[in-house]
């Protein structure tokens, strides 16, 4: 799994990269089919102060990329709410993955199911 973030008008201190490193440990631990992590921490020069602080990720799977962004006053306000959207996608993902890939055994053709010995 490669993992960049990288900051626009703000630099990646080493607290920062570890509390993202940290917060994807939840989404790692939930889906381990994930192939790439993009973060971007922005600080955007807006007159709305709370919304100020910006937090991107795109997350590529086997099958499937993920976007969320989350804006927030505090920079780990907006990590926070970013992680828990992105846990949520990853999880409705994962169900779905394991709901289509499965025939159920009412619909098996009987010639293919084994003979009970």
């Amino acid at each position: 799994m490669n993992l960049t973030i990288s900051g626009h008008h703000l630099e990646v201190t080493p607290a920062i990269r570890d509390y993202v490193h940290t917060k994807l440990e939840r989404i790692k631990r939930h889906f381990d089919q994930v192939i790439d992590i993009s973060v971007i921490l922005t600080v955007d020069n807006l007159t709305e102060k709370e919304k100020r602080q910006k937090a991107e990720i795109n997350l590529h799977m086997s099958g499937k990329t993920v976007f969320v962004e989350s804006v927030a006053a505090d920079l780990y306000a907006a990590i926070d709410s970013l992680i828990d959207k992105l846990d949520r996608q990853v999880m409705k993902y994962k169900n779905k993955l394991q709901d289509h890939n499965r025939e159920a055994i009412k619909r098996i053709p009987e010639s293919e199911q084994p003979a009970a010995a």
